[in-house]
């Protein structure tokens, strides 16, 4: 079975591809937590769903051959900066930019995918991921944003972080609070654009949410955080890869009933460690 996945090309560009995702999206997920940004991540899938049914549409009616992948992560971008600009007009309510973008995004889900006569196979895989959807190209694609994001979240770490747990004071400190979130939102867009092979444009903020909570209840440092999660998540990215190809299911669903299974067995492991604490201490 494994030998599938290096004989194949088409499996091998999918595994590759999930290990990367599996990287980047709790990776800029334990940001997204800690922050309580968790329905951004919401947001920008839902616009890059329309992102993803535009591009099936033109293809489809004007026979312009178009990459979901590029024109998803098109939306993606421009909704991270729709949202970046709301938070700027509604300075008192700055999470109202998130349920207002979800609710464009999703209208115009609607109306592409009815212009283009419902759904076919290509947006089913994009909605839910697929085993055999990674081409080539696609793979590069992602191996780009996933090196792209991996060196600008080391190279600003310490602003992501100082600005994750303590706005007012990364101000303070001379760090330029909005550039810092406009970078941190627009690769967020990336990292959903790029899952959506994987795991489905519906299903991509699991992946970046369920492993840190996973981590969440176990870590105890925040870059502890960030290596628990990345396990976490390559279990349930590689056990969904798997399964989706011996039943040919999209793997999209696996991935996240996994990453829940492991978030159960954290929060088991972290009740019984403090019960046996309070033994101890008694």
């Amino acid at each position: 079975m494994l030998a599938d996945f290096i004989q194949f090309d088409f499996l091998r560009n999918t595994f590759i591809t999930g290990i990367l995702i599996g990287i980047i999206a709790p990776l800029l997920g334990c940001f997204l937590v800690v922050r309580r940004l968790s329905l951004l991540a919401d947001s920008l899938s839902h616009v890059t769903l329309a992102g993803v049914a535009f591009g099936l549409m033109i293809e489809k009616l004007l026979f312009i051959p178009i990459n979901p992948l590029y024109s998803g992560m098109g939306f993606s971008v421009i909704g991270a900066i729709l949202i970046e600009k709301l938070r700027s007009v509604y300075t008192a309510y700055q999470e109202i930019g998130i349920p207002i973008v979800l609710s464009a995004g999703v209208g115009l889900s609607v109306i592409f995918i009815s212009i283009a006569n419902g759904f076919n196979t290509d947006l089913f895989n994009y909605l839910f991921g697929s085993v055999s959807a990674v081409s080539q190209n696609d793979l590069i694609t992602i191996s780009i944003i996933t090196l792209f994001i991996i060196l600008l979240v080391v190279l600003f770490y310490k602003e992501l972080l100082t600005l994750s747990f303590d706005e007012e004071h990364a101000i303070v400190s001379g760090i330029h609070a909005s550039r810092i979130h406009f970078l941190f939102i627009v690769l967020t867009a990336l990292v959903i654009a790029a899952s959506i092979r994987i795991v489905g444009v519906l299903l991509v903020s699991a992946l970046m949410t369920l492993p840190v909570a996973s981590a969440m209840r176990i870590a105890i440092s925040f870059k502890q955080l960030v290596f628990l999660s990345i396990i976490f998540a390559e279990i349930a990215v590689i056990t969904g890869l798997i399964s989706g190809y011996i039943f040919s299911i999209p793997p999209g669903g696996t991935i996240v009933i996994v990453a829940i299974v492991i978030l159960i067995f954290s929060i088991i492991a972290k009740t019984i460690s403090l019960r046996l604490q309070k033994g101890v201490d008694s």
